[in-house]
């Protein structure tokens, strides 16, 4: 378990300025939307009894999950107190991502027993069965991921700092970090790559020069980029990766 990070009770931190560049929430909504408007099909395209198929798309399934744990977490300890006392106006819209929230967990407790049914069965039952519940978790998500883009993300732009912002970032990596263990064992290049994804291809350069340290451009390039590429190749069996819209 991670760490809960700091509140901020102050009107701003001692010397720092409103305002914050949240392009990046953009990005891992829209890697959402993708993840898990692909995971269905996946999961319903797994033969009855294909053990080994099983394993390679419960896996991602697994991460999926994960993450879209670790992203709740992060905005609930790191965004929901500072935009309500910053901008009180902002409150009921607070409240309603936190009911939201707290209805994609209760989803998420549903569904990933269903993935270790069809970990363990390997069946068409128990597939179809888990398949069906991520698209009802689905609809949750996408219920939720509009109304925050469009009331709390505006909101968060412009009384957040850089700082506070980039908390969510860190708390996120560290709780990838914590977990590298159970996850799959490309998960940070899975990570990068799907980033990678959501940016024109002409603009990727120019995006990892402003965004990404130079070691880590260096490590993509010498080792991150094969190894999401091989596991997109696992996840869709040789078949095309759909883009990330």
């Amino acid at each position: 378990m991670v760490t809960k990070l700091p509140s901020s009770s102050d009107p701003l931190p001692s010397g720092q300025q409103p305002g914050c560049d949240t392009s990046d929430l953009i990005q891992v909504h829209r890697i959402f939307r993708w993840l898990y408007g692909e995971l269905p099909g996946l999961i319903r395209g797994v033969g009855d009894g294909d053990v080994a198929r099983v394993s390679v798309v419960a896996d991602y399934a697994h991460m999926d999950f994960f993450a879209l744990h670790l992203h709740h977490e992060t905005e609930d300890l790191v965004l929901w107190d500072r935009l309500a006392e910053r901008s009180p106006g902002c409150a009921a819209h607070v409240d309603q991502m936190k009911a939201q929230h707290a209805q994609v967990a209760a989803e998420l407790a549903t569904v990933e027993p269903l993935l270790i049914t069809w970990r363990e069965e390997a069946d068409a039952a128990s597939r179809d069965r888990l398949a069906a519940g991520v698209e009802h978790l689905r609809g949750t998500l996408l219920g939720h991921l509009a109304p925050e883009e469009e009331h709390i993300v505006p909101v968060a732009a412009s009384v957040l700092t850089q700082d506070e912002w980039d908390e969510m970032g860190e708390h996120a990596l560290a709780g990838l970090q914590a977990a590298r263990k159970d996850l799959p064992r490309d998960i940070m290049a899975l990570q990068f790559g799907f980033m990678l994804a959501t940016i024109e291809p002409d603009e990727r350069s120019a995006w990892m020069k402003e965004n990404v340290p130079a070691p880590v451009r260096v490590l993509y390039t010498l080792l991150l980029k094969r190894k999401y590429e091989h596991a997109m190749v696992e996840l869709y069996d040789g078949q095309p990766v759909p883009p990330i819209p």
